[in-house]
């Protein structure tokens, strides 16, 4: 009888903590759509692909481009935080840890 409640109590430690260890992992996904949606999407889409009227007027590049996708997070990131040619920066914007997230974010659609 206390051998079966050390391993259901083992198993609840091991059930929450797991759980502890995907809720940042969910909400940065959550966070970084909603900042993609909010910040990106006019002029890049919601695909990535950069079809749109605004993007198309200002020559973005399309996230699933082999240019782009050779770009690493941390080469995302400071495109995000520091802007390129009319893209505007967002580092005065958005936290560290945000752009990091947005960035991982833009290569994920670009793999879609």
């Amino acid at each position: 009888m206390l051998n079966r409640k050390a391993n259901t109590c083992g198993k609840l430690i091991l059930f929450f903590t797991l759980l502890l260890l995907c809720v940042p992992t969910m909400w940065a996904q959550n966070n970084a759509e909603a900042n993609y949606k909010s910040k990106c999407s006019a002029c890049h889409g919601p695909d990535g692909s950069g079809s749109t009227p605004a993007g198309k007027a200002v020559g973005v590049h399309d996230f699933h481009s082999p240019d782009v996708q050779k770009e690493s997070v941390s080469d995302l990131a400071a495109i995000i935080a520091n802007g390129k040619n009319k893209m505007p920066k967002y580092g005065d914007k958005l936290k560290d840890a945000e752009i990091k997230d947005l960035a991982a974010y833009v290569q994920g659609l670009g793999k879609k």
